[in-house]
């Protein structure tokens, strides 16, 4: 079994981890100022990491280009009502939502509050 478990750097780890847990209902299993990890059903969706902490290489500059070549895709059961939680925390929303040709589904699109490309869907 081979499972990932995606870790991103933010600036403030402690209201990312407030956000994707509106967003998602998700909940925080770790807690703290520079490492959460969110989970759901006991399943972890995502790690958040501070800035400059810890010395990994690629989590020391946030003045670099956030996200580049990196798209978050997260798959929901209930589309409609995360997309009515980024609404309700006015998150900047690129794409309400649509159906994706490609992929079949319904989706929408979101940046998170460090600007990561977020895609959910059904």
């Amino acid at each position: 079994m081979v499972r990932t478990e995606p870790i991103i750097a933010v600036k403030d780890v402690q209201k990312s981890s407030k956000f994707y847990q509106k967003l998602f209902n998700c909940k925080s299993e770790h807690g703290g100022e520079t490492f959460e990890i969110l989970t759901s059903e006991n399943v972890v969706i995502l790690c958040l990491h501070q800035w400059g902490d810890h010395e990994h290489p690629t989590m020391l500059n946030p003045e670099k280009e956030v996200g580049n070549g990196l798209i978050l895709f997260f798959r929901v059961d209930n589309l409609t009502e995360i997309f009515q939680n980024a609404e309700k925390l006015n998150a900047y929303i690129e794409k309400e939502i649509h159906y994706n040709e490609n992929s079949l589904k319904s989706q929408f699109i979101l940046r998170d509050l460090d600007k990561y490309y977020l895609i959910i869907s059904e």
